[in-house]
């Protein structure tokens, strides 16, 4: 294990959060909000110990898959670790575990909640919520990749531990390149939402707040009704940008260089499919409700969208919607969005290799000398990927069990503790009965909060990472 080359690339990480804490700070000066001093003071103290821990170059900077796991995981402790302090200095949570929650719930881009009133927070601290979205969600180590001085074998490692989706690959022949190129489209479809939400009328702080939000899936809003208090068209260009950043982004590298023929994948088409025909379903469920068919399809395709997405933001507590659409929201949670997106849950691509090897199964029980390959695009889809992806469902049962073991100590309702570890473990937000979109998080006592922190960590990382920290092996050299 090379621990030197570890503590380096660490260090840059703390002092690139020093730069992303500037952001906060300078809302706060052009607010005039005492929060400022919290924020600088925590970002001087990130800049500081950033310098010291890389001032020490390494002698061996060769980093192998294990290192690679192992500094996304810990990057993204850290991360959080330090992103927490604020809240607590500017009393807006002075619990440090729930400040700690908050600030992880906001990396993962998980969007759930401790603060009963965000509507009374500073809007430095609110500036610092979303923002916390915007860089967790393509990832904060990608950004990072495309200014270390990495070989490209060793960025591919840190890319695939970090990235969403069962596979990873390169766009272009450098991971430098691919990492500036993946941001670059990130940014542009950040700022053409932002503009749009201006042009909507929505004030420049909110449509900021917005598009950070959504951008990185995120969803913490700066309204305590979330998106419930804006005008229609500002929730039909949420809903738009929420299933743009839901798409894999090769399909937008593939769109800017006219290969129309890759932009609708499989995996897309899928995710399009099962987004409009649940928004339909659930519009007609609800359309009791609202009595009127344009209400009812804007809300259902806002909160399938919000919830494939991950993103979290609602226009309506649902959780007081009919059965059928509950239940189906439930189900969306567990499907998510596409891999190489922003968004959380298993993700489509996994979902059709899971679906395709059962169907495989299957017909070699009635023709057991039959040899086929899974094909997704034409592409036969090679056993190590079908091998992770069942691994992966394996981790993410075990996971999700022993977490509503733990969460049953709060004695809480199964749904609110079942929805609870979904939303997490998932990363996305609000789940029902207690945990609904209505309510927040602080019901929760600190001791399953670290659960659920654990969880919306393993979530956002694709469980391996953060469960090979607790391998005997990953440590031995």
């Amino acid at each position: 294990m090379n621990y030197r080359m570890i503590a380096n690339i660490l260090g840059w990480l703390m002092i690139f959060e020093s730069l992303f804490l500037a952001v906060p700070a300078l809302t706060a000066v052009v607010y005039w909000e005492s929060a400022f001093w919290a924020f600088f003071g925590t970002a001087m103290f990130c800049l500081a110990a950033g310098v010291l821990i890389t001032r020490r170059k390494p002698a061996n900077t060769t980093l192998y898959s294990r290192e690679g796991f192992v500094i996304v995981a810990l990057s993204w402790i850290v991360l959080s670790v330090f992103g927490a302090v604020p809240f607590v200095l500017t009393g807006t949570i002075p619990s440090y575990i729930d400040a700690l929650y908050e600030a992880v719930s906001g990396f993962s881009t998980t969007g759930a909640t401790v603060i009963t009133d965000v509507e009374i927070v500073p809007r430095s601290v609110l500036m610092w919520r979303s923002f916390t979205h915007w860089v967790g969600g393509m990832g904060v180590l990608v950004f990072i990749m495309a200014f270390l001085p990495l070989s490209g074998g060793q960025n591919m490692h840190i890319m695939k531990a970090e990235s969403p989706g069962p596979s990873v690959g390169k766009l272009v022949p450098h991971v430098r390149t691919t990492a500036m190129l993946l941001y670059s489209i990130y940014f542009v479809l950040t700022l053409v939402m932002f503009v749009a939400l201006i042009i909507g009328g929505m004030d420049v702080f909110e449509a900021l707040n917005t598009a950070f939000a959504t951008g990185g899936t995120g969803g913490m809003g700066v309204r305590n009704s979330s998106m419930g208090e804006y005008a229609p068209h500002i929730q039909i260009i949420v809903t738009v940008f929420m299933v743009l950043f839901a798409i894999n982004f090769n399909s937008y590298f593939f769109l800017i260089h006219a290969k129309f023929r890759e932009i609708f994948t499989t995996e897309v088409i899928t995710f399009l499919f099962i987004a409009a025909s649940s928004s339909v379903i659930i519009a007609f469920n609800i359309n009791g409700i609202y009595g009127d068919m344009g209400d009812s399809m804007r809300h259902a395709s806002f909160t399938v969208a919000s919830i494939m997405s991950t993103t979290g933001f609602s226009t309506e507590d649902f959780n007081l919607w009919p059965e059928l659409s509950r239940s189906l929201i439930v189900m969306l949670m567990f499907v998510g969005g596409c891999a190489g997106s922003t968004s959380g849950g298993i993700k489509v691509s996994r979902l059709l290799i899971l679906f395709k090897s059962m169907s495989k199964e299957l017909r070699l029980l009635v023709h057991p000398k039959q040899v086929k390959k899974i094909n997704i695009d034409g592409h036969p889809i090679e056993h190590e990927v079908v091998r992770s992806v069942n691994v992966y469902m394996v981790g993410y049962v075990l996971v999700f069990a022993v977490s509503m073991v733990v969460l049953a100590f709060d004695n809480m309702d199964l749904i609110t503790n079942f929805t609870a570890v979904a939303s997490a473990i998932n990363n996305v937000g609000p789940g029902l009965e207690l945990a609904g979109p209505s309510s927040n998080f602080s019901i929760f006592s600190e001791p399953v909060k670290l659960v659920l922190i654990f969880d919306m960590l393993a979530g956002r990382l694709e469980l391996f990472p953060m469960l090979l920290l607790f391998a005997p092996t990953t440590w031995k050299k």
